[in-house]
């Protein structure tokens, strides 16, 4: 009698959170009669580590929502078996067996696999500062160091904290401290928070940290922590009743090194494009793992939970004898920090020239949808791109509605390796309330061609920082007159970009021009009116005065200076209300004179930001309220708007109801360059 062998897999995955219990569910979709184990050190498997900090901030209200499967879920789920607090301590490679022990009990076991995933992860950086084993110092990796964190802030009532690491994990933990009603201080040895993020985009993130009363203490670092403060490397204390630590991961690797796989120059464990280690019978997945860059083609490590996911279901595939091959990751990643959003993809410029890739990069700052319908924000794009071939190498993006489905567009064009020219072309998803006709990324891809073709010669707010030592230059200021008198950069003389073409023959030809409006896009214009004078050294800086505001937010520039002003303070659980317009209400009170009678009809928000002196406001959707007021004067009537084409529209309005007394004055900066010059 013939007997037919039949083999079973016995799959064994050591670590059960992202990569592990992935890794452990598509096993078993693959294979119905596998021999699956996962081998847990901690006392949860699957739980939801992104967020953790929520729970404590109380966006999430459930702590059993954290809990995405148990052991006794999997068994039934996946036929899988678990054992938590249970640490590999060996493998024995040549017998391929894992000798485990319980660290609850000291049970010692052995495990027999055919094939091995490690799914180890990382652990959080425990520096080594003085104080750092005191009672209310945490950090926060896992449920128990939630539940540790939750039950001090309730049972202590702390009323400051310290944050130690402005990255990530560390501003998601400072928004829920605040939202625990402490104040809260952020220590960041970087220059600015989200230090792989540049500092003109950074800087939304840093403003809005300062909006909600957050202090940030940048370019430190903390020495000591004592019982009720942190003291700094510069000798500066801060009130601190709970501290958490928050600068960093390391990967999981004694296992690996002590079984003898190989590591890689990135500090990681070296897995091939299937995720195989340097045994042809285990595989890695997830933080503890280096993989190749999609953009630099180099080993590097990025511990994000979405690669690790992923990663996992590919370790599954090739352990059970498919082929499938890891194309890598780009790195996208993004952060919530209050209402503000900021996030990044692909290379920075910075490390693209640091790679010896000939790359630029340009800003452009664009309402996430229409700016006439309500509720619009800005949204600022950073595109870095290969200068030769226009290839999309990396991005950032920031703002508060929109920045996010901007970034994966970015991260979309990163993977696919398309070109500037590729996202100038792309039809987005468009109407009035959820975008633009021409999108943000369509204005940033048009932005980076003409620097490209050098149609409109432009420099980030970091470049001109470095570029600008030792020259001298002419900044000008193209914003209208009411925006200059309230800051602008050191030095910079105002010509509104209205009445720049009258002013081209006062302006020097033998120095470097400098041209920023608000976000850039009337910078771009300035350039092009100066070029076509036959200004020839003219550059116009990329995302204009936000981007200089923002970078200055972030850290100090060392060739130019900027005055800021304080940001509106916040505060949390504020409900945005309507403005209530009562002057709309108020009949318009005419004085007997003969001078002209100036209307501003802008609304109420633009007239009280800046007006041209002894006009009125009469906003043009009130100005049929105000006709019968309107006839009653002989005074000639001069009307004006931002730009000249609300009043244009008023003026034909007054003129079709018989009112012929009136002309229209156009933009607010011809009609303050009008009142200059009287």
């Amino acid at each position: 009698m013939m007997y037919k062998v039949v083999f079973m897999e016995k799959l064994i995955i050591i670590g059960g959170v992202a990569a592990g219990a992935t890794a452990a569910a598509k096993a078993r979709r693959l294979s119905s009669d596998a021999q699956i184990t996962i081998l847990e050190a901690g006392a949860d498997i699957s739980f939801a580590n992104c967020g953790l900090p929520y729970y404590i901030g109380g966006d999430i209200k459930s702590r059993s929502k954290l809990i995405l499967e148990s052991p006794d879920s999997f068994k039934e789920k996946y036929n899988t078996m678990v054992y938590l607090h249970t640490e590999a301590r060996e493998i024995d490679r040549l017998n391929q067996v894992v000798h485990t022990v319980d660290l609850q009990t000291g049970e010692k076991k052995q495990h027999e696999y055919t094939k091995l995933i490690l799914a180890q992860g990382g652990k959080p950086i425990a520096p080594p500062i003085p104080g750092a084993e005191k009672d209310h110092v945490f950090q926060l990796w896992t449920l128990d160091d939630m539940d540790k964190i939750d039950s001090f802030i309730a049972d202590n009532e702390p009323k400051t904290a310290v944050v130690v690491g402005g990255g990530f994990i560390g501003l998601e933990m400072t928004e829920a401290l605040s939202k625990r009603g402490m104040k809260v201080s952020v220590v960041e040895m970087m220059p600015h928070v989200m230090g792989i993020m540049e500092a003109e985009i950074a800087g939304i993130i840093q403003e809005e940290l300062i909006s909600y009363g957050v202090d940030i203490y940048t370019s430190k670092a903390v020495t000591e922590i004592e019982t009720n403060r942190v003291v700094l490397n510069d000798n500066t204390k801060i009130d601190a009743d709970m501290v958490l630590l928050s600068i960093g991961v390391r990967p999981t690797l004694k296992l690996a090194q002590n079984s003898g796989l190989n590591m890689g120059e990135a500090g990681g464990l070296l897995v091939d494009s299937t995720l195989k280690t340097s045994d042809d019978n285990i595989y890695a997945a997830g933080d503890m793992v280096e993989l190749e860059h999609r953009v630099l083609g180099k080993k590097v490590r990025i511990p994000l939970a979405g690669p690790a996911n992923r990663q996992g279901r590919i370790a599954a595939e090739n352990a059970l004898g498919k082929r499938h091959e890891y194309k890598g990751s780009i790195g996208t990643s993004i952060v919530r920090v209050f209402e503000s959003v900021a996030g990044i993809t692909g290379i920075s410029l910075k490390a693209a020239r640091k790679e010896g890739i000939d790359a630029d990069a340009i800003v452009i700052h664009k309402e996430n949808h229409t700016s006439y319908y309500p509720g619009s924000e800005m949204v600022s794009v950073l595109l870095v791109y290969d200068k030769e071939t226009g290839r999309v190498l990396g991005g950032q993006t920031a703002g508060y509605d929109g920045a996010d489905r901007r970034l994966d567009v970015l991260a979309t064009a990163v993977a696919a390796g398309l070109k500037v020219s590729d996202l100038a072309d792309i039809d987005f998803a468009y109407s009035p309330p959820l975008g633009n006709a021409n999108d943000a990324i369509n204005m940033a891809a048009y932005v980076a061609e003409n620097r490209m073709s050098g149609f409109s010669p432009t420099l980030t707010i970091s470049e001109l920082d470095v570029n600008l030592m030792d020259k001298e230059v002419l900044w000008i200021d193209v914003r209208d007159v009411f925006s200059f008198k309230k800051t602008h950069v050191e030095g910079a003389i105002n010509i509104p970009l209205e009445i720049l073409p009258s002013e081209l023959e006062s302006l020097p030809r033998n120095k470097m021009i400098l041209v920023y409006d608000n976000t850039g896009k009337k910078g771009h214009q300035a350039l092009r009116t100066l070029i076509g004078d036959g200004f020839e050294n003219v550059l116009n800086v990329s995302g204009g005065f936000m981007s200089l505001s923002n970078y200055s937010r972030s850290i100090k520039p060392d060739n130019f200076i900027l005055d800021l002003i304080d940001p509106e303070r916040k505060q949390l659980g504020e409900v945005a209300t309507a403005e209530t317009v009562e002057n709309l209400k108020e009949e318009v009170k005419l004085e007997e004179t003969t001078e002209p009678l100036v209307i501003d009809v802008r609304t109420k928000y633009e007239y009280e930001y800046g007006a041209y002196p002894g006009a009125i406001n009469i906003p043009l959707d009130e100005l049929g309220e105000k006709i019968f007021e309107l006839k009653k004067t002989d005074r000639h009537i001069i009307l004006y708007c931002a730009s000249g084409a609300k009043s244009a529209y008023a003026l034909r309005f007054l003129m079709d109801n018989g009112i012929t007394n009136a002309e229209n004055g156009g933009g607010i900066a011809r009609m303050m360059a009008t009142y200059r010059n009287e």
